[in-house]
């Protein structure tokens, strides 16, 4: 056959979970030791956002309310596989809706490990506040809440979160801080201001309202950036970790998995990442036993969120 040689079709970016679109080796993240267990409580919530990576809201069911005794049977494997678990976190939706909230939170912390809740400290937190502070007195600050301010103006988390949202998450901070619950605070990069200005902001709020929360800690003030599914993103190759600079251990799925329960499901299912609920591709199996194998790092959360963005979801504290 004569004639130019025809050019192999163009694939497209993050399709291919071996190959990048350019063809190079896609990089791949092995679990480094399973420290951070995450459970998705529930995709429903109390609110609607401007921009959730996950869509919560009051009609949002997609993931169903988790029960307890199904994050029993994680715990056990956890303590039956011998795995260094620290820190099970419970995101959501609003976790605080989910019926079990004080069951698992109550079995996480016998078990031994410590517990985060991400939560928007409303109503939903605040129906449960003599029991959280029970909680609090028996095992310190091994419980530990982080809230949601997505600014350190009202004008700027309401523009995200809905009118007066700012008013009732400072008041549900304000009950923890007294009753002596761990507290850490989860904003994000959302318009023009840099990490520096933001923190600038939260110190002057924290100081403002007494709030025990140092802005200068990058684990008391966590700082997501702006996530974009949608955006025209750089993929990882092999080779982006010498250019960067970068540790593939440095990455969430090097140290987390999460647990959901997907609307319908007989069976929880453990994922790869928190930010990628609704992507099958990301689901590993239904034990923690079957999800310990590498991650293909194919979506763009992978480069926005965790390697350009250099973000977690969560560390065990006194780590980075």
């Amino acid at each position: 056959m004569t004639g130019t040689a025809l050019s192999p079709p163009a694939r497209a970016k993050f399709a291919d979970p071996d190959r990048t679109a350019t063809g190079e080796p896609r990089a791949r993240v092995s679990l480094h030791a399973l420290e951070t267990l995450w459970v998705n409580t529930g995709s429903l919530c109390n609110i609607s956002c401007a921009t959730c990576y996950i869509d919560s809201s009051p009609r949002n069911d997609a993931l169903a309310y988790i029960g307890a005794d199904e994050v029993a049977a994680y715990l056990a494997e956890i303590a039956e596989l011998g795995l260094p678990t620290r820190l099970v976190g419970l995101t959501g939706g609003e976790p605080f809706l989910n019926p079990d909230i004080l069951p698992i939170l109550t079995a996480i912390l016998a078990a031994g490990h410590d517990a985060l809740v991400l939560t928007n400290a409303m109503r939903p937190m605040m129906r449960h506040a003599g029991a959280l502070a029970g909680l609090a007195a028996r095992y310190g600050a091994r419980l530990r809440l982080r809230v949601s301010l997505d600014h350190y103006t009202a004008a700027g988390h309401d523009a995200e979160r809905g009118a007066g949202s700012f008013a009732r998450t400072l008041e549900g901070l304000r009950w923890a801080a007294g009753a002596g619950i761990a507290l850490d605070v989860a904003s994000r990069l959302l318009g023009s201001e840099g990490e520096a200005e933001l923190r600038a902001g939260f110190a002057r709020l924290f100081a403002a309202e007494d709030l025990p929360v140092d802005a200068a800690d990058p684990l008391g003030l966590v700082i997501f950036p702006q996530m974009d599914a949608t955006a025209d993103v750089p993929e990882i190759t092999d080779r982006c970790w010498g250019i960067l600079g970068k540790s593939p251990r440095e990455v969430m799925c090097a140290s987390a998995r999460m647990v959901v329960k997907r609307r319908g499901a007989a069976r929880p299912a453990v994922l790869a990442c928190t930010l990628l609920a609704y992507d099958p591709r990301f689901e590993l199996g239904t034990r923690l036993s079957e999800a310990m194998g590498p991650v293909a790092l194919a979506h763009p959360h992978c480069a926005t969120f965790c390697v350009l963005g250099g973000a977690s979801c969560g560390a065990p504290r006194g780590e980075a």
